[in-house]
């Protein structure tokens, strides 16, 4: 029965009704004028606000953004000519069989230069001030036929000019593939499965434990395959690859087979932009480098991050904290080794200069030569700029313990500041101090001291447009008692000037 028979009902209980109770029919009649008003007004107002939200929404925004790995970039949002506005956009969409929109290449590239100048490398094991030019070249070439089938390609190339002592691994690759593999898979959707076989790229969390290597001058890439599925909330990878050894020549990068590295990492997203990833990862090297000595390391880690992104439209707490247990063996001996790191920060978006303040609080374990049990832990392929400025020099994430206090702001016109300030100490004094990569450069001799140095420095970079951008660094690592004890103990000094471009 609807309101008018309602309605109609209500009339005729009213003629035949009592003088008593007449009232209440006349209440049950007005009841149903308000209620017919009521549904009127959501017609004619609630609905036309969501119909004008819904215009006012529109379409979603294209990401045009470039992403650390070109593989995950997604351009198909052009095969709508309407949207190409870039000069670069017709290269970002090529269709390759007409009228399947599905089979499609992209092409994208990028050129880097940088000069960086080192004083007192290693604390004045070179006491000299060493300044060269590092020059990056890249051409990616992504190509999908359907929605099972893709190859990647993506050519690198890595020059070095002036520097005292010629290039290291990190800083020329005259010209070879950074990434060249095959995929096959599933379409793509909340569950999902594909295989890459190839040399490829690995990129996880915040860089800590598994990264490209973006600092330097010739990037990181491996050789192997790797399983990406996608299950409901999980995202989740599975590899078993060797790292490329980069030699200086053309074409002449191979696996090293001396190296085995394999893993499984699973990420999700939880409420309030939280992103929890939790992991295994093996790690096989015939040898292995520590202050105690060289044997294979066979190195299982287990871990989990917790993180939340940086605000950027109102005032907001973000965060990173990861925590990780290793354990194998090293020889005959066992690997117990561990690692904890964080940092929390607080971003203003709506305040003037958008200042965010943070600080990085890490340690990690160190080893006893005299035991039996290898402790130092190892952190596997990590970024090159782990501290930040100074990202090719200076101690590394072994055996140490740092605080770290960090400010930057943003500019108009898209220039952005930072300041920090690192402090370092060794977590145990029997053990030495290590490169970003791993390798030994400070023993730990007869000092007993724990404090290894302080570095402030400050980075300023502009983002001219989408593609180009310019850069400064500026460090100074004050070498503190352990260095001075176990000599030289300079202080290393580091400036960078970098400029860019993306498409």
């Amino acid at each position: 029965m609807d309101g008018d028979d309602r309605q109609c009902g209500a009339r005729e209980r009213l003629q035949n009704a009592p003088l008593g109770s007449k009232k209440l029919v006349v209440e049950e009649m007005k009841s149903i004028r308000i209620v017919r008003v009521l549904v009127a007004a959501f017609f004619l107002t609630v609905l036309p606000v969501y119909a004008q939200s819904d215009k006012a929404a529109g379409p979603p925004v294209p990401d045009r953004s470039y992403t650390l790995l070109r593989e995950d970039e997604n351009w198909t949002f052009l095969r709508d000519r309407a949207l190409r506005q870039d000069f670069w956009d017709p290269i970002k969409y090529i269709p390759l069989r007409n009228p399947a929109d599905d089979w499609y290449l992209t092409i994208g590239g990028e050129a880097r230069e940088v000069w960086e100048q080192i004083g007192n490398d290693n604390w004045g094991q070179q006491p000299y001030m060493n300044g060269y030019l590092n020059e990056r070249y890249m051409l990616s070439l992504d190509a999908h036929y359907g929605k099972h089938v893709r190859s990647f390609v993506e050519l690198k190339s890595g020059l070095n000019s002036y520097r005292i002592g010629g290039p290291r691994p990190i800083d020329e690759k005259k010209l070879d593939f950074q990434a060249g593999f095959l995929e096959l898979g599933t379409s793509k959707g909340a569950n999902s499965i594909a295989l890459r076989v190839g040399r490829q790229e690995l990129e996880y969390g915040s860089g800590r434990l598994i990264d490209v290597r973006e600092g330097p001058n010739v990037r990181l890439s491996f050789d192997g395959f790797m399983v990406k599925s996608k299950m409901d909330s999980w995202q989740i990878d599975g590899f078993a690859v060797r790292p490329d050894l980069d030699n200086p020549g053309f074409f002449d990068n191979a696996p090293n087979h001396a190296v085995g590295f394999w893993g499984v990492y699973a990420t999700r997203a939880l409420p309030r932009k939280i992103s929890l990833e939790a992991y295994y990862l093996g790690l096989d090297r015939r040898q292995a480098t520590f202050e105690r000595g060289t044997a294979r390391e066979l190195r299982h880690t287990l871990g989990a991050r917790i993180s939340r992104p940086v605000a950027t439209e109102s005032s907001g707490l973000d965060f990173d904290y990861e925590g990780l247990w290793q354990f194998g063996t090293f020889g005959s001996g066992n690997i117990r080794a561990w690692t904890v790191a964080s940092e929390t920060g607080y971003r203003f978006p709506r305040v003037r200069l958008k200042p965010r303040f943070s600080v990085k609080a890490d340690i990690s374990s160190g080893d006893n030569p005299s035991s039996k049990t290898l402790g130092t832990f190892n952190p596997l392929f990590p970024k090159g700029n782990y501290f930040g400025v100074l990202a090719t020099t200076g101690p590394g994430p072994i055996n140490f313990i740092d605080v770290h206090p960090h400010v930057e702001t943003t500019f108009p016109h898209n220039v952005t500041a930072s300041v920090d300030w690192i402090f370092q100490w060794r977590e145990n004094v029997r053990d030495g101090v290590y490169s970003v990569p791993g390798f030994l450069i400070r023993p730990a001799g007869n000092s007993q001291a724990r404090f290894v140095g302080h570095r402030p420095g400050t980075e300023l970079r502009w983002q001219v447009d989408r593609h180009l951008w310019f850069q400064a660094d500026y460090g100074i690592f004050y070498a503190g008692r352990f260095l001075k004890e176990t000599q030289p103990g300079r202080n290393l000094n580091y400036w960078a000037l970098w400029a860019g471009y993306k498409f």
